[in-house]
């Protein structure tokens, strides 16, 4: 049955698109394959989550080879639940970039575009469902070469700074990563992570493993922007074409979110970092410097992708603080925040593509009065604030609610006294945008606009009807952020 080889055609399908999509040569019919590639990587995800949930950890040998001694790939509720996520967003963004590159790139590079974008799906799909620690790497890589490429198509010339500055911090954080796989290798003479966990239990030497755990922590780190390792995001974000903005934003971070859950807590054991070592003391510290730091550095910004940018610093530090908790309830709040905020950031950074299309910038100084002439587009970046926010009726809310139940099951109630309070930040940069959007008189010029073209502002909406829905019934994300709790934490206690 085709059904048995899902996991490899959810990674392989765009990863022949890509070079397929050089062939072809033709923006149309690139934009054709990459969508529907994006949408069948969909349905293949969530037949996989259906196959996980009803017969339990999926194991497939890749050439036939049995492991550990061949490339496994492994499929548990943690991974099928990213697997969901990275190819909804994907299939929801291929829909809306066509609109998008039309209008930002030139007509000779919109092949290239959607190359790159299905060969990074690839990466981020192959990376969430492997289970060899060095054919991770390999898709890491894959991943972030592409998102070099499509960082750099961005119209401004600091896109290219912005490209250079993300591949020599990426390099750096993928060379920090395989060195802490070579020690793990060296002490366990396997790469297959299943097996890698088995043996390291029975390793005598600790320090070679303390080592490798030390390097693959700061080389995640680097690439999931935790701070003060974020350097190179705000501008990545912020230059980038809007529709590369928009699924990196949602996908990348959090699939490197994955992996560091992945060595925690399937490699390494949960009791050996967080009970023998002080990195949940580590881990709760950088993360409340992101969620205060980040928040106050996005107030002062005037470009409002930075600004949201410096907002998804401050956003992945609640998901860190999740994971610095080491309960199922923090483990819950950090997973379903994965899922939420990816849900939230991918339509705040969708729809101001729409107002990119129609002024090119994205500056405080450009958008006076925009709510009166862009009304749908400037109330979707509302709610979508509201969400960043946590206002009840929406996912951060949902997200915030189960971080404060796990700090208060810990009994640091200040940690939760501190969430509310980075919230409050998160209220002052969006009001700046409820304030020029919507009690600035529009200029001549910008009385001119009118809305984005429906197919930039359907996906957008989509996602923003996302944020509601599930923010109202959060039962679903929940209980799937829940199981993949249970799944990291089971056997490592």
């Amino acid at each position: 049955m085709i059904s048995q080889h899902f996991p490899i055609l959810q990674v392989v399908l765009p990863l022949i698109a890509a070079p397929v999509i050089i062939l072809l040569r033709n923006g149309r019919a690139a934009w054709l394959l990459a969508t529907t590639v994006s949408w069948v990587s969909l349905i293949i995800a969530l037949a996989l989550l259906e196959q996980v949930s009803a017969g339990g950890v999926i194991s497939y040998a890749i050439g036939s080879w049995p492991p550990p001694w061949g490339i496994e790939y492994r499929i548990d509720q943690v991974n099928a639940f990213l697997l969901v996520l990275v190819s909804l967003i994907a299939a929801v963004v291929s829909v809306y970039s066509r609109a998008s590159v039309d209008a930002e790139l030139p007509r000779e590079q919109h092949y290239l575009f959607y190359a790159m974008f299905a060969l990074c799906l690839a990466g981020l799909l192959g990376i969430a469902a492997t289970g060899d620690a060095f054919n991770l790497f390999v898709f890491l890589e894959i991943s972030s070469l592409s998102s070099y490429v499509l960082i750099a198509l961005g119209r401004d010339r600091r896109a290219l700074m912005a490209a250079y500055q993300y591949l020599v911090m990426g390099t750096i954080g993928a060379t920090f990563y395989i060195i802490g796989v070579g020690l793990l290798y060296l002490m366990t003479g396997t790469l297959n992570m299943a097996d890698m966990a088995h043996r390291l239990s029975g390793v005598a030497e600790v320090k070679p493993v303390l080592a490798a755990l030390a390097f693959i922590t700061v080389g995640i780190c680097l690439k999931l922007a935790l701070f003060p390792l974020h350097l190179w995001l705000p501008n990545a974000y912020a230059y980038a074409p809007s529709a590369v903005t928009a699924f990196l934003a949602a996908t990348a971070t959090k699939v490197s979110v994955y992996v560091l859950l992945r060595f925690y807590f399937s490699v390494f054991g949960a009791s050996a970092i967080f009970l023998a070592l002080p990195m949940g003391q580590i881990l709760l510290v950088l993360s409340l410097a992101a969620m205060f730091i980040a928040s106050t550095v996005a107030i002062f910004q005037s470009d409002i992708k930075r600004m949201f940018a410096y907002s998804s610093v401050a956003q992945i530090g609640y998901i860190t603080l999740g994971i610095s908790f080491d309960s199922a309830t923090g483990l819950t709040a950090g997973i379903v925040h994965l899922f939420n905020h990816a849900l939230t950031k991918g339509a705040l950074f969708m729809l101001l593509g729409c107002f990119a299309l129609r002024l090119g910038r994205v500056s405080f100084s450009d958008i006076g009065g925009i709510a009166r002439v862009m009304p749908v587009t400037a109330f979707g970046i509302v709610l979508g604030g509201l969400s960043l926010i946590g206002v009840p009726g929406t996912v951060g809310f949902v997200s915030k609610w189960y971080l404060v139940l796990a700090a208060l099951e810990s009994g640091q109630w200040w940690i939760a006294l501190a969430i509310v309070l980075s919230s409050l930040l998160a209220v002052v940069y969006v009001w700046r945008f409820v304030e020029v959007a919507y009690f600035h008189q529009p200029d001549a010029k910008l009385a001119k606009l009118k809305e984005a073209r429906l197919e930039m502002l359907v996906p957008a909406w989509l996602m923003i009807a996302a944020c509601i829905y599930f923010g109202l019934d959060a039962e679903l994300t929940v209980s799937g952020a829940a199981q993949a709790a249970a799944t990291l934490l089971q056997g490592v206690r």
